[in-house]
């Protein structure tokens, strides 16, 4: 029997066209009479031919978007083991709370005695987050995780000019294994970059880091636990020799949720530190945004924290929103100005609040024993054909390397694409940059051991197909899915964002 059907369809795996390729650009989902009487106010910027829409009905339009859903792979299909980037489960209980009348439908630009609970709201959270944190003021307008860094570094800036020294303190460490954003983001703020090795155990390498400090260091930014899943060991002393040299401690809190509940930033010397709301908090991820990075200061930078801020006066709450606001130069508040518009993503806020109030602190902490527990379970199974990057256990998410792919004529990228046919989306491949052929798994604590022992089963039989000379077969991968292998790099390169509609006979010839 053919496996070629009339509609391209295999079953109950729909094809499915671009919607304007399905459409008529003669009509549309919905008829209105021509106006009649008016003119236009428009001038000569009116419209002059048609706005070349897609014209579809409504069940038209419902059913093609039920079948691009249905070949999007999502957290509430299965596990999604992207390592540094904590796909945790999205609990509906948030998605209820976001939704209820005072949150889901209030406008930033109401009078405040009107949203007197969602600021009671964003203060109770900002509360909550200083005491998982250990941190004394924390900025809640940053819009996702770059964007918290970019606070803190920016304060970091702000207290260096307060000094005197932004124009020698100009130098920034990072880790060769850090998240790009940190030394895009010291860049951005004007300083330059200078990478820290690691040592045999994936960490920074300490005398070498000791080694680069001088009377030029504004700060280094370290992610803790790291990007290699691994918890800092020296962390206490890196703080205090990077104070002890003048400069600032910032760190990256993607991996917060592997010590949520189980270890404060603050008691461990940090000065700023962003909080991924998604990767801890369980908010909503990807897609671009609707993202939120509250970024927590320590008390040498948190007078330098940005505006705005919530306040209460007499069981009233208010939001300071001008430098003027608040206060003066003599009670030491120095704020580097305002970050952003309004003052955060509300959405967010309900839904990770709700988080912490369900989970209690007991849970947060649990949250964190069982991702580190889930992440060290897959590091023992996948361990018996695979290839851990270090040796011992790991935190939040385990490292692999390709060695034991070598020989087999089967690449990284071609064990990702296999996953893609068990069903799978591939976990985080050639990251972090210090590792060959990396592949970075993070289940968190979402998944049951029923899940991690089918994904890990998944993940054996292709190192031991590979293993097995199977290589024509990876490289064909993935056969199943809608679409086969792409030109990512041209795509990335070179992408088309606007549809043309073919050519007409007339334009052929």
């Amino acid at each position: 029997m053919s496996k070629i059907t009339f509609t391209g369809n295999k079953a109950l795996q729909i094809e499915e066209a671009l919607i304007f390729e399905v459409s008529d650009f003669s009509r549309t989902g919905v008829d209105l009479p021509a106006p009649t009487g008016k003119t236009t106010r428009l001038g000569g910027v009116a419209r002059e031919s048609a706005i070349g829409l897609p014209g579809l009905s409504e069940p038209e339009t419902m059913r093609h978007y039920v079948r691009l859903s249905q070949k999007n792979y999502a957290i509430d299909m299965g596990p999604f083991p992207l390592g540094s980037c904590t796909m945790k489960h999205n609990p509906r209980l948030n998605e209820k709370m976001a939704r209820l009348p005072g949150f889901g439908d209030i406008h930033p630009l109401q009078p405040e005695k009107t949203v007197q609970g969602a600021l009671e709201l964003i203060d109770t959270l900002a509360f909550w987050l200083k005491e998982l944190t250990g941190m004394p003021a924390v900025a809640m307008s940053p819009k996702a995780g770059a964007h918290g860094e970019l606070c803190g570094m920016m304060a970091i800036k702000a207290a260096l000019e307060a000094r005197g020294e932004s124009a020698t303190r100009t130098r920034v460490l990072a880790p060769e294994s850090s998240h790009g954003t940190n030394p895009a983001t010291a860049a951005q703020c004007g300083f330059t970059v200078d990478n820290i090795p690691a040592d045999s155990s994936g960490r920074i390498d300490l005398e070498a880091f000791r080694a680069k400090l001088g009377p030029d260091i504004a700060g280094v930014m370290v992610t803790n636990p790291n990007t290699c899943g691994l918890f800092e060991r020296d962390i206490c002393a890196i703080s205090e020799a990077v104070h002890e040299a003048g400069g600032y401690f910032y760190c990256d809190g993607a991996n917060f949720n592997a010590i949520a509940g189980k270890a404060r930033p603050g008691d461990l010397g940090v000065d700023a530190m962003h909080i991924n709301l998604h990767k801890t908090f369980s908010t909503p991820h990807g897609g671009g945004g609707p993202g939120s990075g509250p970024t927590v200061f320590s008390k040498s930078l948190a007078p330098y924290a940005p505006v705005p801020n919530v306040i209460s006066e007499n069981g009233v709450y208010r939001l300071v929103e001008s430098l003027q606001a608040t206060g003066s130069e003599d009670d030491g508040v120095k704020s580097f100005g305002r970050l952003t518009a309004f003052h955060g993503q509300m959405g967010m806020f309900v839904r990770a609040l709700a988080y912490m109030l369900s989970h209690g602190i007991d849970g947060v902490a649990q949250a964190a024993e069982d991702a580190v527990l889930n992440a060290n379970y897959v590091l023992a199974l996948l361990r018996k054909e695979m290839t851990p990057a270090f040796d011992g256990y790991c935190m939040h998410e385990c490292l692999f390397d390709d060695r034991f792919l070598k020989g087999t004529g089967v690449e990284t990228l071609d064990f990702a694409k296999a996953m893609i046919d068990e069903g799978y989306h591939p976990m985080t491949m050639y990251f972090p940059l210090v590792v060959h052929g990396a592949m970075l798994i993070e289940p968190t604590e979402s998944e049951s051991k029923h899940e991690l022992d089918l994904f890990c089963g998944a993940l054996l039989s292709l190192a031991k197909r590979a293993k097995a000379g199977e290589v024509d077969a990876f490289r064909a991968a993935p056969e199943h899915s809608p679409c086969r292998r792409l030109d990512e790099t041209t795509a990335a390169r070179k992408p088309i964002l606007r549809w043309t509609p073919p050519p007409t006979v007339n334009e052929v010839e």
